[in-house]
């Protein structure tokens, strides 16, 4: 019989609260997901925002490293103070880097203890999250059947130029952060996220066009000419955030939030089988 409840705790150290599905929950897909840096800000209050209400699967929702349960010792002021000294250095970079590392052992752990299916599964991600999701796709070896990527990073530059414009500074560019840069450029690295057949990226009518819409538009082109069915879907509305500040808790689903889970479930369920 299904279980009704979600479920928190961590796996191999990583937050995480896992919502079963309506079926059979041994035979049922399973989507993960990784929250954004902006609110939703927390793996609690993501699964608030995009619950993906009717989809039929397990949707595991994952916390990010220096977020929730894990901020630094003095908590959001030193998250701050980190992305002040050098945000890609600090935050962008080791954030994704770590939480894409620390999926496989949290996956197994989770299918040890829930006894989901090992199949194709969907990753789901917002912002940060999305970068997050496609370096799985990318490097983690994993069967990946369906992708939705919520105000993507697609690649990091224009968002670091974007927060530039933003907070009024201009970031000093060096080979470490280079590096990083690279490493999270998806439109360059097209070739390796062919492996899913279906991503859907989704990008609010008012987000920022240099920073987000653009390299969206450059990502779905450059995987359909490489023969994935891909999506864009911009939401009319729409900024950047899915839920109201703080956005650390649970909190009721935006409008905008609404249209985004109806989009991802409709794609997940089209895709993910």
């Amino acid at each position: 019989m299904a279980v009704s409840t979600a479920i928190t705790g961590t796996a191999a150290g990583v937050p995480f609260r896992a919502v079963p599905p309506q079926g059979d929950p041994a035979d049922a897909p399973v989507v993960a997901a990784w929250h954004l840096m902006d609110a939703p800000r927390t793996e609690a209050a993501f699964a608030a925002a995009l619950p993906l209400a009717g989809l039929d699967a397990w949707r595991i929702y994952l916390g990010l490293p220096m977020h929730g349960a894990r901020l630094p010792e003095d908590g959001v002021d030193g998250l701050m103070r980190l992305g002040y000294e050098d945000a890609v250095r600090n935050l962008y970079g080791p954030i994704s880097a770590q939480a894409a590392e620390e999926f496989a052992p949290a996956y197994a752990e989770l299918r040890s203890r829930l006894g989901f299916r090992d199949g194709p599964i969907g990753l789901l991600g917002g912002s940060l999250g999305s970068a997050v999701a496609q370096l799985v796709l990318a490097e983690g070896g994993f069967d990946v059947a369906a992708a939705v990527l919520v105000s993507p990073m697609s690649q990091l530059s224009p968002v670091v130029e974007a927060m530039g414009r933003r907070f009024g500074v201009t970031y000093p560019w060096a080979e470490p952060s280079l590096e990083i840069a690279r490493r999270l450029d998806f439109v360059a690295r097209a070739d390796e996220l062919t492996g899913c057949p279906a991503t859907l990226l989704v990008v609010g009518e008012e987000d920022d066009e240099p920073g987000f819409r653009a390299p969206a538009r450059r990502l779905r082109d450059a995987l359909a000419q490489r023969s994935v069915e891909a999506g864009l879907v911009i939401v009319p509305g729409m900024g950047h955030v899915l839920a109201e500040e703080p956005g650390t808790e649970p909190a009721p689903q935006l409008p905008e939030a609404a249209e985004v889970d109806r989009l991802a479930v409709d794609w997940f369920s089209r895709h993910l089988g």
